[in-house]
C-alpha cells in the first residue's frame, strides 16, 4: 500500500530550525520502505535548506494536502492543521498544559490522529525517540560558558552560532577553569550528553563521596542519581523502584553537594510529588556555595527555586537573588546565582540534533508505522483517533471537555 509522508514546516514562534528527517534521510526512507514517498513543505527557517532537499530528488511544495502522515517537531499552529490526517509532533498536552488545551481540542474536532513523540516507547516503557542528548550537550556547554563569562575567565561562542557539534567542540580548548566543583544531576540521555561535554573539556569525573569529602587542585565534576540526593523518610534503604512509584515517601539530601559545589547542571527528571533539590531558604544560607546553575530540565518553580522563568537562546541567563527570592539582571551582584534556563536547548545544534532524531525515527518508529504495529508502539503513543481520545489518554477528557463533549456524544 502506497503512503505519502509529509515533512511540514515549523510554524511555531519562536522558530525551531530542527527537522524530523534530514535531506539524506528522506532518500533512505524512500529506498528502505517500499511504496513510500516523501514530500517536503518549503521552509525558510530550517537548518537544512530547501536546496539540500531538492538535491535528494525531492520536490518542494506548499500544498501538502495529499499526504497521509505528517512529521513535524514542535506544535503545529491550529490554523494549519489539516482534518482527517495523522500527525507526529511534540504536542505538550499529556501533562494538561493549559497553553495547548485549544490545540488538543481542535485536533479532536478535526478528526486528527495525533501521535506524540514524547510517549513513543518500547515494551519496557523506555522512550525510543528524543532530543535529550542534545539538551545535555548544549546545557553543559552553556553552563561552562556562563561560568567563564561571570568570572571573566574565558569567552566561548554561543552554541547556536556554531555550525554544528564539531564546530562547537573547537571551543573546548578555550576553557581554563580553576579548581571548581560541578554537580550534575540525572542518569539518562540528558546527563550522558552533559558528561560528553565535561569529559571533552578534560574536567575530571569523581565519585559523589570524593566530591563532598576531598579537596582537588583541578576542576572536577560528579554525576548524581536520585539515590545520591534522596533518602527515605522512614530511614529505610533507598529503592529506585519505590522512589519512582512513591516519591512522596522521600526527602531531599542535596545540600551536602550544594555546600561544596560551585556549578550545578540539572539534568534529572523531576516528579512534582518528589522532594525539591533545595529551597530558596537553603539558597540564601551562608553554607550554600553554588553560584552558576544550568537548569536543563527547566521546570518553572519546580525542584530548583531559582528557575522562575524560561530563558531564550538569544537571552539565556538572569540572576537569582536568593535573599529576596527574586530575578535580577544577569551578573549584577556577586551574591546572586546566575541561572541559565533555556527551554529549547537542542535548537542550538539543529543539524546534529535532527540527524540523530531522524535516525531514531527510521530505526524505531517507521517499521511499526508502516508495518502491522504488532508491538503496539504506535498504538501506545496515539493520543487521539477517530475524533476522540484513545483509552490510554482518556484522563485528558476533563482537560478538553468544554468543547468536545457534544462532539464525542454524536
Amino acid at each position: 500500500m502506497s503512503k505519502i509522508i509529509g515533512i511540514i514546516k515549523e510554524g511555531k514562534v519562536p522558530i525551531d530550525k530542527r527537522v524530523p528527517f534530514t535531506p539524506a534521510q528522506t532518500s533512505e526512507i524512500q529506498s528502505q520502505f517500499e511504496g513510500v514517498k516523501v514530500k517536503v513543505q518549503s521552509s525558510e527557517v530550517r537548518a537544512f535548506s530547501d536546496q539540500e532537499y531538492e538535491e535528494q530528488g525531492l520536490t518542494l511544495t506548499s500544498d501538502m494536502s495529499d499526504c497521509d502522515v505528517f512529521f513535524g517537531v514542535k506544535e503545529v499552529p491550529i490554523e494549519e492543521l489539516i482534518p482527517n490526517k495523522t500527525y507526529f509532533f511534540f504536542s505538550h498536552t499529556i501533562k494538561e498544559q493549559p497553553y495547548n488545551k485549544r490545540l488538543l481540542q481542535t485536533i479532536v474536532k478535526k478528526n486528527i490522529r495525533l501521535i506524540d513523540y514524547e510517549v513513543l516507547t518500547d515494551s519496557d516503557g523506555l522512550r525510543i525517540v528524543a532530543f535529550g542528548r542534545y539538551a545535555g550537550l548544549v546545557g553543559a556547554y552553556n553552563g561552562i560558558l556562563t561560568y567563564g563569562k561571570r568570572y571573566n575567565l574565558f569567552r566561548l561562542r554561543p552554541a547556536h552560532t556554531c555550525f554544528d557539534l564539531d564546530d562547537m567542540k573547537t571551543e573546548y580548548s578555550k576553557v581554563k577553569l580553576p579548581a571548581i566543583k560541578i554537580a550534575l544531576t540525572g542518569g539518562g540521555r540528558v546527563a550522558k550528553g552533559a558528561m560528553e561535554v565535561l569529559n571533552g573539556m578534560n574536567i575530571r569525573h569523581v565519585s559523589p563521596s570524593e566530591f563532598t569529602r576531598e579537596y582537588f587542585n583541578e576542576p572536577v565534576y560528579t554525576q548524581l542519581n536520585t539515590r545520591d540526593y534522596s533518602k527515605a523518610k522512614d530511614g529505610s534503604d533507598f529503592s529506585r523502584h519505590d522512589f519512582y512509584n512513591h516519591p512522596e515517601r522521600y526527602t531531599g539530601d542535596f545540600l551536602k553537594y550544594a555546600n561544596v559545589a560551585d556549578v550545578l547542571i540539572a539534568g534529572a527528571f523531576w516528579d512534582p510529588r518528589a522532594p525539591v533539590l533545595f529551597t530558596s531558604k537553603d539558597a540564601a544560607s551562608e553554607d550554600f556555595k553554588i553560584r552558576v546553575i544550568s537548569d536543563i530540565t527547566c521546570d518553572i518553580e519546580g525542584s530548583i527555586p531559582s528557575t522562575k522563568k524560561p530563558t531564550t537562546i538569544e537571552d539565556p541567563i538572569y540572576d537569582y537573588n536568593p535573599s529576596d527570592d527574586t530575578i535580577e539582571p544577569p551578573m549584577s551582584d556577586e551574591g546572586n546565582i546566575t541561572v541559565m534556563a533555556v527551554d529549547n536547548l537542542p535548537c542550538e545544534l539543529p543539524r546534529n540534533a535532527s540527524q540523530d532524531f531522524g535516525k531514531e525515527l527510521i530505526d524505531n518508529v517507521l517499521p511499526h508505522l508502516l508495518g502491522d504495529d504488532a508491538e503496539k508502539v504506535i498504538e501506545r503513543a496515539t493520543i487521539t483517533k477517530d475524533g476522540k481520545l484513545t483509552k490510554r489518554y482518556e484522563y485528558l477528557r476533563n482537560y478538553i471537555s468544554d468543547q468536545i463533549e457534544a462532539h464525542n456524544m454524536r
